[in-house]
């Protein structure tokens, strides 16, 4: 097996919430949208991040963790604190596994993960 991309889909209820979020706070856009109708999908990208934001209800379902491995994790941590975001001031977490990592909680309780690696050889975990 050879594997080309793996994208994780995240539930959501409202479009509004998820760009509020997701494009206003963490800086994401909208690479493409497509519609069978009004409640299709949202497809968004930054930095190589790929997800599916789906309020389709056999898509996916609410709760779920996406681990993403990443170098400027403090970077990105001053970066979302100081835009003062009403629903999440996320902190800095020094993890047993010599990483370091910020976790943000969307509006429809995904979590994501940023998670950089301190030293310099990128083991696996």
């Amino acid at each position: 097996m050879k594997v080309s991309q793996v994208i994780p889909i995240l539930r959501i209820f409202d479009e509004a919430k998820a760009h509020e979020f997701y494009i206003g706070w963490l800086g994401f856009s909208i690479d493409w949208t497509h519609s069978f109708d009004e409640n299709a999908p949202i497809y968004m990208q930054n930095n190589g991040i790929v997800l599916h934001l789906s309020e389709h209800h056999g898509d996916c379902t609410l709760g779920a963790k996406v681990f993403i491995e990443c170098e400027g994790v403090r970077e990105l941590h001053q970066e979302l604190n100081d835009k003062k975001y009403k629903y999440n001031r996320p902190g800095l977490v020094e993890e047993p596994w010599d990483s370091i990592s910020v976790t943000v909680v969307d509006p429809f309780m995904n979590r994501l993960v940023f998670n950089e690696r301190l030293n310099s050889e990128k083991k696996q975990i």
